[in-house]
């Protein structure tokens, strides 16, 4: 059972406004996306080994446009419903929701730093892994409250886990290290001569 915990959780307020709620993480991706600059992270992209069915970096930003939204959107049903009701409990989960996805918006905000910026797989790994173990958890919560909320988190829930793989996947295929893996140039935005290192 999780606690509702008002000091670390993202205001009300923002979660009853559709459009803060929705573009609240969409700016909170793309800034941190932004700050660990694209084309680096493209260059270690394209030089580390990866594992089958890993996808062209240009996918990533689409992705994670549309699942940002989707996130923003669940906190919206859920919010305005939940606390609507005169089910105390149901107001309880709501609340309870609010601090879980605080919570797995900070590990999400984190991973590319961890990754990317830092180049620590293991510590990138062990956040993803908590971060959708959070977030399944959040979609159950939710669920609860109301069933558009729920199942607006599962695309998100299935990408987190695809992702899981990808990370641990790429820190096992390199040791763990990939502290000196960058290509000379990143990679085209049209996915034109894409080619990995283990290609």
């Amino acid at each position: 059972m999780t606690t509702y915990i008002p000091s670390i959780t993202i205001p009300g307020y923002v979660f009853a406004q559709p459009a803060a709620s929705i573009f609240l993480p969409i700016v909170l991706g793309t800034s941190v996306g932004f700050a660990i600059r694209p084309t680096d992270t493209q260059k270690t992209y394209m030089a580390i080994k990866q594992p089958p069915l890993r996808p062209p970096p240009w996918v990533f930003g689409p992705a994670w446009t549309v699942l940002y939204g989707l996130m923003g959107y669940s906190a919206y049903r859920a919010w305005t419903t939940g606390m609507a009701s005169l089910n105390p409990q149901t107001v309880e989960l709501t609340k309870q929701g609010a601090t879980l996805y605080t919570a797995q918006l900070a590990l999400n905000l984190i991973w590319m730093p961890l990754f990317f910026g830092l180049k620590r797989p293991i510590e990138a790994t062990a956040d993803i892994v908590i971060l959708t173990g959070v977030t399944g958890y959040l979609t159950y919560v939710w669920g609860q409250v109301d069933v558009v909320a729920g199942w607006a988190l599962v695309p998100y829930l299935g990408w987190l886990s695809f992702a899981t793989y990808l990370s641990a996947g790429v820190g096992y295929l390199n040791n763990w290290d990939i502290s000196d893996k960058e290509v000379s140039k990143p990679p085209s935005s049209k996915g034109v001569d894409t080619k990995y290192v283990n290609e």
